[in-house]
């Protein structure tokens, strides 16, 4: 047996005409005549499908191309295809209208229609199509009419408790059901004349107008792991963050990620003070260093997650700071809203209150420096505002801590649908107190799906050397995974049972602490709330 699925050609009326008579034997065995046929191959010849076994036509897909807003959810067979005209086909149309998908009963058990929907799923996807709309009979529900209504019909169905040949293929061919149609195919006494209005999303679709000047699905990701050495001033030190940078660009990298606290070699001068002290000269250069970053990410194209560098804001509190430098200028900023309990004591560090998802012009990312990564909400908060790339400065000393790092960045990328590149420092620095020394492994981490490596582990350093990483992602994929994974974890959420929220009154409390003398804000709880 030979199976071929190909585009529908003139020549193939004869065998098209029998098979339809003996599918629609049921319906008055109708068929559509020649010349429609020769209309649809005219007007839109990319669209017709059919499927040929050992020479001989057996199965078929009709569609034309539709502005579907001029319809709307409330229209009839008759009228989506202008009185059988088809002159509703539009080619500018946003949708893909399926007229006719049937095979002849001699072959259904070969699951040809499967063969057929994916033939127009891709070329939905090749036209860039916001998805397909179809009126699908359901013509098992006359046997059920008498006890259920069609929503019951098809809510059954979907449940697998009643099996219907047409409603069930689509339901598992990625269709849902849109909204239920009366009186769309008149003469369908098998359905009672009811039909479902069927939709299955192009996951790719690209609204032309909001597309940004950077469309690839593949984005490039540099992951310095950084050497922690001794810089004898500031522009020694800025010179080293150029020449990673330098480095990233030349592989033409869309992204380049510094660790946690990088900057702790220009501590050393103030080893002779207080922990406390030194910290708050560190965050001296912090603002340098970002005006350095910002430069060299649009000199150098590349957008850069800064590491973490210590900051004392206005109110004279001490953050841990990451920023993020875009390469059209911008930037934006994340305060670690976990600190460690090493961080309190040595530092006296506080926590920051916000976080959010950042846009950039290779979608949506995410920022969470070290500690906070083992903080599970954090993650599902940024997931649910559309980050795709979540991005882990971190510091780490022993290897116990590392592992704690990686492996729940490794449980963010799986519980997220999302990719996360962590960056950390490796090596001695014992001129400066409390950062003596760096165990890093850096990597970068994926869901655990086909799509994706049978490790989740997109790429990974070598561990304690100074190098560059460089790894591409597909943010492709992470749709892909979303919409047909075999798990679907964000979809698959019992959020009838739990759910994980910000709560909107932390601005407002967040103020009422500020304002509040004989409040220790190391001993308030870290609150988290979404920038307006």
């Amino acid at each position: 047996m030979h199976i071929q699925t190909r585009t529908l050609q003139k020549s193939d009326y004869h065998d098209l005409k029998e098979a339809m008579i003996e599918v629609y034997s049921g319906i008055g065995g109708d068929y559509w005549e020649k010349s429609k046929i020769t209309k649809l191959l005219n007007i839109f010849p990319e669209g017709q499908f059919c499927v040929e076994v050992d020479g001989r036509v057996v199965a078929c897909a009709l569609a034309i191309r539709v502005k579907y807003d001029q319809f709307g959810d409330n229209h009839t067979y008759y009228q989506i295809t202008g009185g059988y005209t088809f002159k509703t086909h539009n080619d500018e149309g946003d949708y893909l209208y399926g007229i006719e998908v049937f095979v002849h009963p001699d072959f259904r058990d070969l699951r040809l229609g499967r063969r057929l929907y994916d033939a127009r799923k891709e070329v939905c996807e090749q036209l860039n199509l916001k998805g397909i709309l179809a009126g699908g009979r359901i013509p098992n529900y006359n046997k059920y009419s008498d006890e259920l209504t069609p929503r019951e019909y098809i809510a059954k169905v979907k449940q697998k408790e009643i099996y219907d040949p047409t409603l069930t293929f689509q339901l598992s061919n990625d269709f849902h059901v849109r909204k239920v149609l009366r009186g769309y195919l008149p003469g369908d006494s098998e359905s009672k004349e009811y039909a479902t209005l069927l939709e299955w999303i192009n996951i790719y679709y690209v609204d032309e107008k909001d597309k940004k000047s950077h469309t690839d699905s593949i984005i490039r990701l540099g992951v310095i792991q950084w050497q922690m050495r001794l810089f004898k001033n500031l522009n020694a030190f800025l010179e080293q963050v150029e020449f990673f940078v330098n480095a990233v660009s030349d592989y033409r990298a869309d992204f380049m990620v510094l660790p946690e606290f990088f900057n702790t070699p220009l501590m050393a001068d103030f080893n002779d003070l207080p922990e406390p002290v030194a910290i708050r000269k560190l965050a001296d250069f912090t603002v340098p260093v970002r005006e350095k970053l910002c430069e060299l990410a649009i000199s150098y194209n590349v957008n850069i997650v800064g590491g973490s560098m210590p900051l004392v804001d206005d109110d004279g509190k001490l953050y841990n700071v990451a920023y993020l430098c875009r390469r059209d200028g911008s930037y934006e900023e994340y305060r670690k809203i976990h600190i460690t309990p090493n961080e309190v004591k040595h530092y006296g560090m506080v926590g920051g209150n916000e976080i959010r998802a950042f846009d950039t012009d290779c979608g949506k990312i995410g920022m969470l420096i070290c500690y906070d990564v083992e903080f599970p909400e954090l993650g599902r908060i940024l997931a649910q505002q559309g980050m795709q790339i979540l991005f882990v400065p971190f510091l780490t000393d022993t290897q116990n801590g590392y592992s704690r790092v990686r492996h729940c960045a490794q449980a963010r990328a799986i519980e997220n649908e999302c990719y996360v590149a962590i960056s950390g420092c490796v090596g001695n620095l014992p001129r400066v107190q409390n950062m003596d020394i760096n165990y890093a492994q850096s990597a970068v981490f994926t869901p655990s799906d086909f799509q994706f490596p049978t490790n989740a582990v997109k790429a990974e350093a070598t561990t304690n050397t100074e190098m560059v990483l460089i790894a591409d992602v597909d943010l492709s994929l992470l749709k892909e995974l979303h919409e047909h994974g075999s798990v679907q974890v964000l979809k698959d959420r019992r959020t009838d049972l739990y759910d994980v929220t910000l709560k909107k009154a932390a601005k407002k409390a967040l103020k009422q602490k500020k304002a509040s003398a004989d409040n220790d804000p190391e001993e308030v709880a870290p609150l988290i709330v979404v920038a307006e």
